[in-house]
């Protein structure tokens, strides 16, 4: 919907996001109002596919079973051991799939000279917390079981995700050291979610234009759990955990996102604890940002800025 030029002089995002954030308003409008679950998460996948298309092109990318759920390999070269990350989709728990977020496994893969593997996780409603948590620590297990057989470095396994995806990150990484289990090597989080409460960014950047509203974000937090005392569960709400001992991480922070504040809040609390961290906030980004790759130079910049991160932090094997 085009904006009046006193709206547009006082818009603090990114022009190029700008046009992200409204064309996948626009799309999401002319479906209506869906019914029920399943439409919405078929809406979702309709207007998400033009933001997935396009990108780096793999030397190879293969989609795996691990115990009736879908993974995703994607490879930029062929015959090198490569450090792998797990990625773990955003979509509030509720929508999205490895699908939807294809394209931004093959820019870390392209990018940073790694293997990457994205999970379809079981969604909530229908399958709330701990569910999907559990699942995404037995990725971590079974990428260490089959990592010879798919030609994947064992040592140098990172774990990443988006808004919900960097939430499971993280908290998987707490059940394996709950579980004296190894950690990954790193963290790359995007836009988590890493806490329920409504700190003050949730104000200053409520409403359709910057991506994620704050009804729909408690939504979806009702959505993943069963009732709300487990909402202070620290697997639940990780900025309340003890990040001790936790892998490196890198934060893409969205300026203008009502997750902004959580996420300042939580690089505070894992240098705290220790933890090296490279927190980065992207001044005009609003939540989902890094989807807007195909036409945003600062969703690509956010890419490359991790790609180099990673390559510091764990190394790769091979030229792209």
């Amino acid at each position: 919907m085009p904006k009046g030029l006193d709206a547009v002089q006082d818009d603090l995002v990114d022009a190029d996001i700008r046009r992200f954030v409204d064309a996948v308003g626009d799309a999401y409008a002319g479906h209506g109002a869906p019914a029920d679950i399943a439409s919405r998460r078929r809406i979702a996948e309709q207007v998400r596919k033009p933001w997935r298309e396009g990108g780096p092109i793999m030397a190879e990318s293969i989609d795996l079973d691990m115990d009736g759920l879908r993974l995703r390999l994607h490879r930029p070269v062929t015959g090198e051991k490569l450090p792998v990350m797990l990625y773990i989709h955003g979509g509030g728990w509720v929508l999205f799939s490895i699908d939807t977020h294809d394209r931004l496994m093959r820019e870390y893969a392209a990018r940073a000279g790694i293997a990457v593997i994205g999970i379809d996780y079981s969604l909530s409603p229908e399958s709330k917390f701990p569910v999907a948590l559990g699942e995404c620590a037995a990725a971590l297990d079974w990428i260490a079981e089959q990592a010879d057989a798919l030609n994947l470095d064992a040592g140098r396994v990172l774990i990443g995700g988006d808004s919900a995806g960097a939430n499971l990150s993280v908290a998987t990484c707490l059940l394996q050291r709950q579980r004296g289990k190894s950690l990954p090597a790193a963290m790359v989080l995007n836009y988590g979610a890493f806490a329920p409460e409504h700190l003050p960014s949730y104000a200053r950047f409520d409403g359709e234009g910057y991506s994620l509203e704050c009804d729909e974000m408690d939504a979806f937090w009702a959505d993943y759990v069963d009732s709300g005392e487990q909402l202070a569960d620290p697997l639940v709400a990780p900025l309340h955990a003890d990040l001790t001992g936790l892998p490196p991480a890198f934060l893409a922070i969205a300026e203008c996102d009502i997750l902004a504040d959580c996420n300042h809040a939580f690089a505070e609390k894992l240098a705290a604890a220790g933890v090296p961290v490279e927190a980065v906030t992207y001044r005009g980004a609003t939540h989902s940002f890094l989807e807007a790759v195909s036409i945003a130079p600062l969703a690509q910049r956010a890419f490359d800025e991790q790609a180099a991160w990673i390559v510091e932090t764990v190394g790769h094997d091979c030229a792209v």
